[in-house]
């Protein structure tokens, strides 16, 4: 008697729970409102996005010829190229990657492996992490230039400098890339490997980590993809936005493709401004070419457990 009784309530609760989502669930009116505003905000936002590419095309397509990957900054637009601007970016975002994945790797391993999630200061780290991500970038210069300061170094414009404040930047995107990468790779791996002898470092190197490759490897190029737009935390360093000369080490001075587009859009000529639409186009392509890179690794390499 009971136990009839129990199921009754049970299927009860059940009924009553369907009916409930069935009154108050996607197909609610106010569900619907809610979906209708979400893609009429999304649409509205891909209209203006779009009538923004095709409005830097038309601008800019007329500059993108040799020129603008071999000449220098002039006074005169018809002289002027961005080949300063085109090597600078590289060089930037390449010690920002030499200086942001080894670090951001081996703090997301240990995070994530390794220390105790009871403890207040392992979850003080991990909050704080996830608070950095969402901070602005020109925040980071701030604290870069603060810091330079403390230390008493005077000249800021150095490749190395910039490269730091990007560093600093997209640190927490790679740590939170790594450990969704890593926490994707199944507990038995781990156990299995331990269980035939392994210690905890040598299952992370051989079973974990190249498990988790693609997902990190994804991440860190998302990461530098945004670092190599950024042009707020550079100009607050002191970026050049005239250079004729180009970069060829960590201390040299530098500028990017962000500074180099902020400096002719400011210009009043129309040819500076064309020459700004040329080189934006020139930046798009790259982001584009690292994301769908990002893509790649991630569909080719990912693997389904």
């Amino acid at each position: 008697m009971t136990t009839t009784t129990t199921s009754r309530g049970i299927g009860g609760v059940v009924q009553r729970s369907i009916r409930g989502r069935a009154k108050g669930g996607e197909t609610s009116p106010r569900a619907m409102i809610f979906l209708v505003a979400l893609w009429f905000c999304l649409l509205f936002a891909l209209l203006f996005l779009t009538i923004l590419l095709i409005t830097i095309w038309i601008d800019g397509q007329g500059r993108l010829d040799s020129r603008l990957f071999t000449e220098y900054p002039s006074s005169n637009p018809d002289d002027a190229g961005a080949r300063p601007a085109i090597l600078g970016s590289l060089w930037v975002i390449g010690t920002t990657a030499v200086m942001t994945l080894p670090f951001g790797i081996a703090a997301a391993i240990h995070l994530e492996e390794f220390a105790d999630k009871r403890n207040w200061v392992n979850r003080a780290v991990e909050l704080n992490v996830q608070n950095l991500a969402a901070i602005p970038s020109v925040i980071y210069g701030m604290l870069t230039l603060a810091a330079l300061g403390l230390f008493g170094i005077v000249n800021k414009n150095q490749v190395w400098v910039g490269a730091l404040a990007l560093s600093m930047l997209i640190l927490p995107v790679i740590i939170i890339a790594t450990r969704e990468a890593l926490r994707a790779v199944p507990a038995e791996i781990r156990q299995g490997s331990l269980a035939l002898g392994a210690t905890p470092l040598q299952t992370v190197f051989r079973n974990t980590l190249p498990a988790a490759l693609p997902g990190i490897a994804t991440g860190s190029i998302l990461g530098l993809s945004r670092a190599l737009g950024e042009a707020a935390p550079l100009l607050l360093l002191g970026g050049l936005v005239f250079l004729r000369f180009d970069p060829n080490g960590l201390m040299s001075g530098y500028t990017t493709m962000p500074i180099q587009i902020f400096n002719w859009t400011g210009r009043p000529q129309d040819g500076f401004h064309e020459l700004a639409a040329a080189t934006s186009i020139v930046l798009l392509v790259v982001l584009l070419a690292m994301n769908a890179l990002a893509i790649f690794i991630r569909n080719r390499y990912q693997q389904r457990w």
